[in-house]
Parts: C-alpha cells; sequence; structure tokens
C-alpha cells in the first residue's frame, strides 16, 4: 500500500506495494510487470554498450546497429509503458477528499466524510461530504475534477455524507447516484415510490376524509431534494460494475435504528477493498456481509462508527476485525473516533495506515481475478 500526501511510513510488504510509477531517474525508466516484477531499463547503460560495439564496425554496419539499437530501446520502451497502464487500470486508489483531520494545509478539514475511488478505470465519489463549498475546496486542492465520474455512492442520508450533493450536480448534473431505498412504505430523502397499498384503508369514511378521496394512484411518487439527480435507489446487495459491489444493510443500533447504509466492496485477486461511509450497522456486519463475495478481506477504509463507543466495544470490534475476519490493512476515517484510532493502530501495527484529509493510498491488483 503506497501513501501518499502524508509523511507517515507506508507499509510495502506482502501484497501491497507501493503505486507503480514511470519517472525519470536517472534517465532509467521503471514498470512493474505481472504485479510483482520490477524491470530496470538503463538507458545510459545500454547506449554506452552500444556505442563501444559500434566504434568496432564499419561505417554502414554501425549505422545499422545504432538503428537497430535505436528500435529495440523504442520497443522495449512502448512494452514498458505498456505495462505501466495496464497496471494502473487495475490498481484501487483512494483519495480522502472530506474528513476533520490531516496534515494537507490547503484543504479544509470538517466533519463528513467524501472519498475518490478508482479502479477498473472506473472513477467514484463515495460520499460527498459536509459542506458544499468545502467539498469544491478540497477537490480543487487535489486537483480532482468532480465532472469527470463514472458514479457516486451515497452510503445513507446523513447531511454530513450527503451534503456536497448540491455542488457534485451542479459540475455533472447526469452522474448516476447510487443510493440506499429506503424501507417499504417510507419516503426517503433520496426519492422512493411506493404503491398506495401501503396503508391501511376504511370505506366507511367519507370522501373528503379519505386519502385521495378514497381512489389514490397506483404508485405514490416520493420527493426529494434533488429532483432532478440520476439516482438509482439499491435495497440489497448488488454488482454494480465487474467486481464493484455494493453492500446494503439496516442499522439495528439505537438512535440510527433501520437506517439504511450502502458500503462499497471491490474484489480484487488480492482479497476486498471494503469503503464504508459510517457503518451505522456495525462495522463487523459490513465485513461479515461483504466476505460472502469474498472471503479474504484486503483492505477496510473510511467511517467504523466508533466515536462514543465505550473501550470495551472497541476492543470487541478490532477483535473482531483482526482475528475473526484476519482484515490485513485498516485505514480508518471520519467517526471512527480517536480511541479508536489507537485500538486499531495497537492492534495492526504496520497494517494500520493513516488515512486522514488529502491522503492517497494505493494498492495494485495482481493481474486479473476473472
Amino acid at each position: 500500500m503506497a501513501v501518499e500526501g502524508t509523511s507517515e511510513p507506508s507499509d510495502t510488504r506482502g501484497a501491497l506495494r507501493p503505486a507503480l510509477t514511470t519517472r525519470n531517474r536517472g534517465q532509467c525508466l521503471s514498470a512493474e510487470r505481472e504485479g510483482s516484477l520490477y524491470i530496470e531499463v538503463a538507458v545510459q547503460y545500454h547506449f554506452a554498450q552500444r556505442k563501444v560495439g559500434c566504434k568496432k564496425m564499419k561505417a554502414n554496419s554501425r549505422a545499422i546497429s545504432c538503428c537497430a539499437a535505436l528500435l529495440v530501446l523504442i520497443a522495449n520502451s512502448a512494452h514498458l509503458f505498456a505495462a505501466n497502464a495496464t497496471v494502473d487500470s487495475n490498481k484501487v486508489q483512494i483519495t480522502v477528499l472530506y474528513d476533520a483531520f490531516g496534515k494537507d494545509s490547503v484543504m479544509q478539514k470538517d466533519w463528513g466524510y467524501a472519498a475518490l475511488v478508482e479502479y477498473g478505470g472506473k472513477r467514484i465519489l463515495f460520499d460527498t461530504g459536509n459542506n458544499p463549498d468545502i467539498l469544491a475546496q478540497n477537490a480543487k486542492a487535489k486537483g480532482i475534477d468532480l465532472s469527470k465520474l463514472d458514479f457516486v455512492v451515497m452510503s445513507h442520508r446523513h447531511g454530513d455524507h450527503m451534503g456536497g450533493l448540491s455542488y457534485l450536480l451542479s459540475v455533472n448534473p447526469n452522474v448516476p447516484i447510487y443510493a440506499p431505498k429506503e424501507g417499504f412504505g417510507v419516503f426517503g430523502v433520496f426519492g422512493v415510490d411506493v404503491p398506495s397499498t401501503f396503508y391501511r384503508k376504511d370505506p366507511s369514511l367519507p370522501p373528503e376524509q379519505r386519502y385521495y378521496n378514497g381512489s389514490p394512484p397506483e404508485i405514490i411518487r416520493g420527493g426529494t431534494a434533488w429532483p432532478s439527480a440520476n439516482f438509482r435507489l439499491v435495497d440489497k446487495d448488488t454488482e454494480i460494475a465487474p467486481n464493484i459491489h455494493l453492500i446494503a444493510l439496516v442499522s439495528d443500533k439505537p438512535g440510527t435504528l433501520e437506517l439504511r447504509e450502502l458500503s462499497l466492496a471491490i474484489n480484487t485477486s488480492e482479497g476486498l477493498v471494503i469503503v464504508v461511509g459510517c457503518s451505522h450497522p456495525g462495522i463487523d456486519k459490513i465485513v461479515e456481509s461483504a466476505t460472502a463475495i469474498n472471503p479474504r478481506v484486503h483492505f477496510v477504509a473510511g467511517g467504523f462508527h466508533l466515536v462514543v463507543t465505550p473501550d470495551a466495544e472497541i476492543e470487541r470490534i478490532v477483535t473482531v476485525l483482526h482475528d475473526r475476519f484476519s482484515v490485513e490493512y485498516v485505514a480508518p476515517g471520519h467517526c471512527t473516533g480517536e480511541p479508536a484510532f489507537t485500538a486499531l493502530k495497537k492492534a495492526f501495527g504496520d497494517h494500520y495506515m493513516y488515512a486522514g484529509l488529502g491522503t492517497t493510498l494505493i494498492t495494485t491488483q495482481v493481474g486479473n481475478h476473472r
């Protein structure tokens, strides 16, 4: 896992490796092949070797040999750039755009959560934070164009996750937005249509006391604060793109009872990469549900909702993640809470990834599991 935007040391053991880049380092191109082999092509050395050989040849032979060397170099470079492009399309990259802690002085801290998730050529905005102006400022600071998205995932209906929707829709009005579908008979903030059969009827009442004078439409259309938004409501686990899944759960916790929440689960060959908004149904239950896709959980990022949780319950959750589900890496943020940051860091050690505002987390997928 490579971490950008922070001075925290990043762990590169095992399956998590630094993001592959191609840079000029002493005229040396580096690329990663098959996700595990680093190939070094030293341009200076290559030309030096060819130059020695050319001096021993006749003029014509020297010209032909040098041209051939150049063609080989071009071919090798093209192969390396192609390999780099393949790796780029298969990595999972998460950039934290909204949170209340971080090191980036240009970005504004505020309570809420938003992250840009990139995988398989898809650009996904996960939640929109608390304030549209702050979302706009932070996206600009990171050079992220929110008009170029494949889709958006709204984890749940709380303001600190959907507050930036107005800015998003001002720059990207037609983007598909996946949001939780509320329970039967409940009109959610994202809009939902319900059949008129949801309410009980009493024909003995006079028409003026009956809904719709006793003749309701078959479907009652639900309103929303964003009537032109392209909402796609989800009420069950759904694969929305190859290897990209939404986990749909309902909270049974006091204070958020019956709150519906979506989490993002990306199935890579290294295991699941899970992004959570607030984990109101329970981070343990979200991870458990996601393991139906793949029992190996590679990485979990986002809000674990332990911000007011007693120490004993925090320890239980940490133990479940570490021991029962064998989560390999965690990058907690938002509502995880400061005591939970400490407990997770103690349990996961160098597999705890700092994920403050402005941080970019990158993991490279080895091959293609499909």
